[in-house]
Parts: C-alpha cells; sequence; structure tokens
C-alpha cells in the first residue's frame, strides 16, 4: 500500500477518498521498567532497546490503519502523521501512546 505524508501522490491521480484511518500501539508501564533496568543499554546518549520497543510500536500502528484502510477499499494513504504521546496512570507509572492516522484513498494505477 502506498503511504506518504503529503496530501497528493506524484503520478498517481486520487478516485476516491474513502476516508480517515488511523492505528495506535500503547507501550505499558512495563517497558519503562525495562528501559531503566536496561540503562546500561544507554551508548552516546540513545537506548537501543527503547528505540527497538518505539520501533516496534510505530509499525504495529502503521499496519492497523493500513488494515483499516484496506478494510475501506483503499489502495494508498495520505497526509499520514505519526504522534507520540505520554499517558499518565496515578501513581502506577505510566504509558507510551503511538498513533498513526491519515486518509485513505483510491488512486489509479
Amino acid at each position: 500500500m502506498l503511504m506518504t505524508t503529503t496530501n497528493t501522490l506524484e503520478g498517481h491521480p486520487i478516485s476516491q477518498y474513502m476516508g480517515l484511518v488511523s492505528g495506535e500501539a500503547i507501550l505499558g508501564a512495563n517497558i519503562f521498567k525495562d528501559f531503566f533496568a536496561g540503562i546500561r543499554d544507554i551508548v552516546g546518549g540513545r537506548s537501543g532497546a527503547y528505540e527497538q520497543e518505539l520501533q516496534k510500536a510505530k509499525q504495529i500502528a502503521i499496519e492497523e490503519m493500513q488494515q483499516e484502510a484496506a478494510a475501506l477499499g483503499a489502495n494508498a494513504v495520505i497526509g499520514v502523521d505519526l504522534d507520540y504521546e505520554t499517558i499518565t496512570m496515578g501513581g502506577s507509572g505510566g504509558m507510551l501512546m503511538v498513533s498513526a492516522s491519515g486518509t485513505a484513498v483510491l488512486v489509479a494505477d
């Protein structure tokens, strides 16, 4: 499926707008515990383990968005936006939510 952050696809005229689609993935408090437990993994101010978890969450959110678009009959998603939000859960820690959204469209081949 074609995806872009722009509102058009060069060389692919949009024949129908199918609607807004989205996908979400939430990393629970355990990822933060694991992150701090594996702090020794940090090299040069970056944590490989934490970045891998974020990449996984981003991939899940994008795949959910693509599945929703395909269910609508779309073959592309334009205006893709990725957001990262923290959700606090009182005294029990927090979670990180990764969301992907865009507009499902049908483009000519």
